[in-house]
């Protein structure tokens, strides 16, 4: 989407001037409101003492401390999204690049690009505004003059301005590449109080591109006979074609019924006036045979579907893709008996009026709890004993939740914890994350998968796992010191309150985890 005006966002007291350092202000365009904020500092070099809205910890540094201390709503269309970046330990740490978005186009590394919203509602990852001249509407490390490294005891503060989540909401999880999300924080409609010397510019000032990618967060029957996902608008069923079935065929088997009855059921539950059904396949085959195939296989979904629903004014579109679509790697036999798939989609079910939000009057904390809070495990990794602890199991918006958890090197030697990102799907993610982790609810026979990022440029989509990021210049976010605790997450979708689900975490041993 591109969006254009003109001005910057109007900020601090009335007369008051940017700093010396910072470009002319233009007259802020008409949209946005008159701001009597009282800046945080008047130049660079000030501290920013504003209290912090909420607190994390990054997974690749544990000194790294990230404060959430501006959290400002913007003519009902933007966020501005503050964070104060601390270095408590004793050496220098490159900040800037634990904070870029690495699902875009490599660029140098000067923009805080991957700060960002869950906008759990809407199913949808929103990151800042991308004006044609830069990386983002937000604090760049050399025209701010901030220097790559923070030095012991230092800190700074960045901006980065992003669409506003869905539906007016009170409250919402701010993200970043750098550490676990910061939940539930209480969003401002105060004027905003720009970081010492910088100016946060409005996305009215210029076209911009707003980057916005939607989320799927699956689920499977523990019999392996379908995956479901929903993006927030869409609920995406895919049946598998081992089920549905016999090798080479396009007649349903025996068992089908059951596992067609059940997609008929949400279907006639679900707003649906259209459904779409896609045959696909794994890469074993040819075109010439895939293509025909996936699509009789289609035609025979929509066949049965339509004698199963109990609503006459549903529309089918049918195709078949072949293996042009593949959810995961072919490399692995597990990756193409997922591709092996019928999907049906349709229009998500009306959710239940969420329940009010509550509020904290007191900043929470993503970094690492007091020992013995949690539920723990411990295991082996590269010669090591480690220890785990789950933190947290926080629901948002649209049955999704956020998983915390520590990993502890309770050894007396350096060593990586190799298995946090060893999950049976990990080749189908665009990069390597800690995605080695399940939750399964045995009673209602089903086990959720992390969420993903779908991010798509041309005609290519990727998947990138919406959990704690170990590739690039955050690989070594696995390797522990002696003592070192980090701290992770992962998105799912979650059953139903009051259940508890079986938390299977890399290679420890499982943990039963009440649901929210």
């Amino acid at each position: 989407m591109m969006v254009a005006g003109c001005g910057i966002l109007p900020v601090g007291q009335a007369g008051s001037a940017p700093p010396s350092s910072a470009p002319a202000a233009t007259a802020p365009a008409a949209s946005a409101p008159a701001a009597t904020g009282t800046p945080a500092a008047t130049a660079a070099g000030d501290a920013d003492t504003r209290p912090a809205l909420a607190t994390t910890h990054s997974s690749l540094s544990p000194a790294y401390q990230i404060d959430l201390v501006g959290l400002n709503r913007v003519a009902g269309r933007y966020l501005v999204i503050q964070l104060r970046l601390s270095n408590t330990g004793t050496e220098d740490i490159s900040w800037v690049s634990d904070l870029r978005d690495n699902m875009r186009e490599a660029r140098p590394f000067r923009w805080v690009s991957g700060i960002g919203v869950l906008d759990a509602a809407a199913g949808r990852w929103l990151l800042p505004y991308q004006p044609s001249d830069a990386d983002c509407l937000c604090t760049d490390e050399r025209r701010d003059g901030l220097g790559h490294f923070l030095d012991a005891g230092e800190s700074i503060t960045v901006f980065a301005v992003v669409p506003a989540p869905s539906g007016n909401p009170a409250t919402t999880t701010v993200v970043t590449p750098a550490a676990p999300p910061m939940i539930d924080v209480p969003i401002s409609d105060d004027p905003v109080t720009p970081p010492p010397g910088q100016i946060v510019p409005d996305p009215a000032a210029q076209p911009v591109t707003e980057i916005s990618h939607p989320l799927l967060a699956p689920s499977e029957a523990l019999d392996g006979t379908e995956e479901t996902s929903d993006d927030g608008t869409d609920v995406h069923v895919n049946l598998s074609s081992d089920v549905l079935f016999a090798v080479n065929e396009a007649k349903l088997t025996s068992r089908a019924k059951s596992l067609l009855a059940r997609t008929a059921k949400q279907i006639d539950d679900s707003p649906a006036g259209t459904v779409a059904v896609e045959g696909h396949a794994d890469s074993s085959g040819t075109d010439a045979i895939n293509n025909p195939l996936s699509l009789r296989r289609a035609e025979a979904v929509r066949d049965a579907l339509t004698k199963l629903l109990t609503r006459s004014e549903v529309r089918f579109t049918v195709k078949g893709y072949g293996s042009r679509r593949p959810l995961y790697s072919n490399e692995e036999e597990e990756g193409r008996r997922r591709n092996r798939r019928v999907t049906v989609t349709f229009a998500k079910p009306e959710p239940p009026a969420p329940a009010p939000s509550v509020q904290s009057p007191a900043a929470q904390s993503s970094g690492p709890p007091p020992a013995g809070q949690g539920l723990t495990a411990r295991a082996n990794d590269d010669g090591q004993p480690f220890a785990l602890e789950v933190t947290g199991l926080r629901r948002l918006p649209g049955d999704l939740g956020v998983l915390t958890y520590t990993v502890t090197n309770a050894g007396d030697e350096a060593a990586w914890n190799h298995e946090l990102h060893q999950s049976a799907e990990w080749l189908s993610y665009k990069y390597q994350a800690a995605s080695n982790v399940r939750l399964t609810d045995e009673a209602a026979g089903r086990q959720y998968l992390p969420g993903r990022i779908m991010v798509t440029a041309g005609d290519d989509t990727d998947a990138y796992c919406a959990c704690s990021d170990l590739s690039g210049v955050r690989l070594s976010a696995s390797k522990f010191d002696p003592g070192e605790t980090k701290g992770f997450w992962t998105l799912f979708a979650l059953p139903p309150a009051g259940s508890t689900v079986q938390v299977k975490i890399a290679q420890y041993p499982p943990l039963q985890v009440p649901v929210p």
